[in-house]
């Protein structure tokens, strides 16, 4: 193809683009094997470099010599390091072409201009290239990683009688974060893993979405006692240096209202009574995931009659540098004695954002009750 549109051309202008070397360069380049998506794409930013860069001495209204950033800035989200590289050249060719022409056009201002943005360009076709995607594929990617994460925190479906109601708020107003939730429910009964990875916003955010998959598929697939040792197991083989896991498991029987609760160092569930109005701090107690090869955890059992609720939340909506936990879940319980006029529903996210107004930590709250 690229020969043919060579031959097109008369042949005093084929005998002028041998002369010059970086055309040379470029056009052996392109020949070689079959055009892949990256070499149409070069081969497009490339002839338009030159449009602008040969038109620019006759019209600069039309094709002023900064519109060359476009084709820099083009190149760093749609090129490979080594394409971008030639037409890096290609645009410091063009720009020195414009400046024999004309040097009132390009000035120390123009000049610095391209340099950063040949910069910011090299460093994203860098990060993609180590990721092996092109174009914004990469992005694209961390979008349906964050939707499934959000679609596999979704509670399902509950019998009538029993809602539930799950909030999750990212550090920062990031979109990735440590705290995530997996259940899984079969009408019968109900289980539910609420997950908090040390660490806050993205930096957490990447190894909660491979935990995510992990614990999902684990919960439901083997007895509940056996739950928390498997992902402590998985953990130590992971190996990880950095910070640690902590997590709660609920197993809710939805006929009786019967439920146990497992904790891996996580802080504690509060139930409500409905008989006497008020919250119940939990009992549960364990050692953090991926510490210990033996993980021993302390269960508590329990019943949810009618209006009662079961909240299970992680320490970023009581945890305050320099102030102690039992304090962080007094005011928590204290918040939550609005939800009960309010309605549990329409104030499980009010709680969230009041309890963490005052702190930069990913938060993440469940709120199951029955009707």
């Amino acid at each position: 193809m690229l020969q043919r549109l060579v031959h097109l051309l008369p042949p005093g202008v084929r005998a002028f683009l041998r002369r010059i070397p970086v055309l040379v360069r470029i056009y052996q380049w392109l020949r070689r094997g079959n055009l892949a998506r990256d070499r149409y794409v070069f081969a497009a930013l490339a002839l338009l470099t030159l449009a602008i860069g040969l038109i620019s001495p006759v019209s600069r209204a039309w094709a002023p010599p900064s519109a060359l950033v476009l084709t820099v800035l083009g190149g760093g989200l749609l090129l490979k390091v080594r394409s971008l590289g030639i037409l890096l050249g290609l645009v410091a060719a063009m720009i020195a072409y414009n400046d024999w022409k004309d040097t009132r056009e390009v000035g120390p201002g123009l000049i610095a201009t391209m340099a950063v943005a040949a910069v910011l360009a090299l460093t994203l076709a860098r990060t993609r290239q180590k990721l092996g995607v092109q174009g914004l594929r990469g992005d694209s990617m961390l979008l349906e990683l964050r939707d499934r994460l959000r679609r596999q925190g979704e509670m399902p479906a509950l019998p009538e009688g029993w809602d539930s109601q799950v909030v999750l708020l990212q550090a920062g107003g990031s979109s990735f974060g440590g705290d995530f939730v997996v259940s899984a429910s079969d009408d019968e009964r109900l289980e539910v893993a609420l997950v908090d990875v040390s660490g806050k916003g993205t930096d957490a955010g990447t190894r909660a979405l491979m935990l995510s998959g992990a614990f999902g598929g684990l919960l439901g697939s083997l007895q509940p006692d056996r739950f928390l040792p498997a992902c402590n197991t998985y953990l130590q083989r992971q190996s990880w240096d950095e910070g640690f896991v902590t997590a709660v498991h609920l197993v809710l029987d939805l006929k009786t209202g019967e439920y146990t609760i497992e904790s891996a160092g996580h802080p504690p569930a509060v139930q409500f009574d409905a008989g006497t109005g008020t919250w119940r701090v939990g009992s549960a107690k364990g050692v953090v995931l991926g510490v210990v090869p033996d993980l021993r955890c302390v269960p508590e059992h329990g019943r949810l009659g009618p209006g009662d609720a079961l909240l299970l939340y992680t320490d970023g909506l009581v945890e305050s540098p320099g102030q102690d936990l039992d304090a962080g879940i007094d005011r928590l319980l204290g918040e939550a004695e609005r939800l009960v006029p309010e309605g549990f529903r329409s104030g499980a996210k009010e709680l969230v954002q009041t309890m963490a107004a005052t702190r930069d930590d990913d938060c993440a709250l469940v709120l199951i009750w029955r009707s």
